[in-house]
């Protein structure tokens, strides 16, 4: 039987992702071409191997049965090229991380950018996710290095400290007044207000960007406040430091996504604590606000590997310039410290 390692591919890429669409867009195919792989692997096996649910697809029995032997037989083949590709002193191969989408977006960029230019045989794989998730894969070996929010306790993973994450309170500038959200004056402060000498239009809108620079929890919890989703490691971490305090925000609106948050504060609808690498471009611009914590709250990001993960060529560079970027980071830290 005459299976093409291009069609199992295929069938891994809509496995991973859920979707056709998805899958053909980080395969650089078209549906079509997609759907028509999936057919011959079908057809040649005699059964399905996907089932589709609204616009989710899921793998069958008979597809989970073969994608565990073609994860298995595809990572050895891989292997095998990388090795004979490093006795032409090449490092090749394929290299599958799984973060954080904040991590992917916000700090990794620089860092992927001169791998690759450094080694353009190589190709990487990058998978987001929850810590949890993550680690999981990382445990079945179906991604080789997870960079993921700490702890983790899985016995069979190798884990170093990869990096300090200050959190900071971040605020809309248009809003910065102590009283923040404003709320309508009642009739007598407005006739107070309107016996008090005039002020002038520009001053009053100054003082309303005067934020403090740091904030405690009590403060904090009194505001709206926009947070990362509940469960996330990363909100059980905020969660702790309004605890620690004797606090806890009042009914939070909830959110996955840290851009949806920041346009969220912009438009003035809460507070949120965050990432300083990840607001640190709307802060310099002046869009946004930061306050810093007290007292101060960080967490760690650790790297991730599996204890008994042989190095591959590919690998090995990729761990190294991840090194690379930790040096770079930590040194970035202490200046700013």
């Amino acid at each position: 039987m005459d299976l093409q390692i291009a069609h199992l591919r295929t069938l891994q890429a809509i496995a991973r992702h859920g979707s056709f669409s998805r899958a053909a867009q980080a395969l650089n195919l078209t549906q079509p071409a997609v759907s028509m792989q999936v057919r011959h692997l079908e057809r040649a096996l005699g059964l399905p191997l996907l089932e589709r649910i609204g616009k989710r697809a899921f793998p069958t029995r008979a597809g989970q049965l073969l994608l565990t032997h073609a994860d298995r037989a595809l990572r050895d083949l891989e292997a095998g090229v990388e090795r004979v590709q490093g006795l032409r002193g090449v490092v090749a191969g394929r290299v599958r991380l799984g973060t954080s989408a904040s991590i992917s977006i916000y700090l990794l960029p620089p860092a992927l950018r001169r791998f690759r230019a450094r080694y353009p045989e190589t190709e990487i794989v990058i998978v987001t996710g929850n810590a949890a998730e993550i680690t999981r894969a990382v445990v079945a070996n179906t991604l080789d290095v997870g960079i993921v929010s700490l702890p983790v306790r899985d016995r069979e993973l190798a884990v170093t400290l990869f990096f300090r994450d200050k959190l900071v309170a971040i605020a809309p500038t248009e809003w910065g007044a102590p009283t923040w959200p404003p709320t309508p004056p009642t009739r007598s402060a407005a006739a107070r207000q309107s016996r008090a000498a005039p002020r002038s239009r520009d001053r009053f809108a100054s003082s309303r960007r005067r934020w403090p620079k740091t904030v405690d929890a009590p403060t904090l919890a009194g505001y709206p406040l926009i947070l990362f989703e509940a469960g996330a490691t990363l909100r059980r971490v905020i969660d702790g430091w309004f605890h620690r305090a004797g606090v806890a925000p009042r009914s939070p609106m909830d959110l996955g996504n840290t851009e949806a948050i920041k346009k969220l504060v912009e438009a003035g609808l809460g507070l949120s604590v965050t990432s300083w690498f990840s607001v640190k471009s709307e802060v310099r611009s002046g869009t946004l606000t930061a306050m810093r914590l007290t007292p101060a709250l960080e967490r760690q990001i650790g790297l991730v590997r599996r204890r008994d993960k042989p190095n591959t060529p590919a690998l090995e560079a990729f761990v190294a310039a991840l090194e690379e970027l930790r040096r770079s980071l930590e040194t970035r830290r202490r200046r700013a410290t």
